[in-house]
């Protein structure tokens, strides 16, 4: 059985091994479990978070936090991050916390839900397309970071 519900505490340390599995994914470096717990734990506020579990275990997490202006002034809905154990791909997990996200979305008044995705990652754009998500080229995603983050915050 497959439910989606916003994080609590309790699924901190079950959600940072799905994290730290995620980390792997991309091939990035991750942090010990005891910082990976920490920073759920003192997350940013307005940062959210939704779990999906499949027969009981955690497999899934959405991360998101809503967002002010969108177009017509009205608020929306940035999901920042989005994965599913590679263990419970297929068993419907990514649609539906997405499915949630959409339900939360409109509960909560915000107009749209906005995303981003790698480029070459074909089956993952077709999964967005298939819900009905629509890419957006005409936008372009930045990033600052590391030294660039610096210089400009020195001014």
């Amino acid at each position: 059985m497959l439910r989606v519900r916003l994080c609590e505490e309790a699924d901190h340390p079950s959600l940072a091994g799905v994290m730290a599995e995620m980390q792997a994914h991309y091939r990035v470096a991750c942090p010990p479990d005891a910082e990976i717990r920490a920073g759920l734990a003192n997350r940013p506020a307005g940062t959210e978070l939704l779990v999906a579990e499949h027969d009981g275990a955690l497999v899934g997490f959405a991360a998101f936090s809503a967002i002010y202006p969108g177009p017509g002034l009205r608020p929306g809905c940035f999901l920042k991050e989005i994965y599913v154990a590679e263990a419970a791909r297929g068993c419907g997990a990514g649609k539906a916390l997405l499915a949630e996200l959409a339900r939360l979305a409109l509960a909560r008044g915000l107009g749209r839900i906005d995303w981003t995705a790698a480029r070459d990652d074909e089956r993952l754009l077709r999964f967005y397309e298939s819900l009905g998500g629509k890419q957006h080229p005409e936008k372009v995603f930045f990033r600052l970071t590391g030294e660039g983050l610096a210089h400009l915050a020195k001014g």
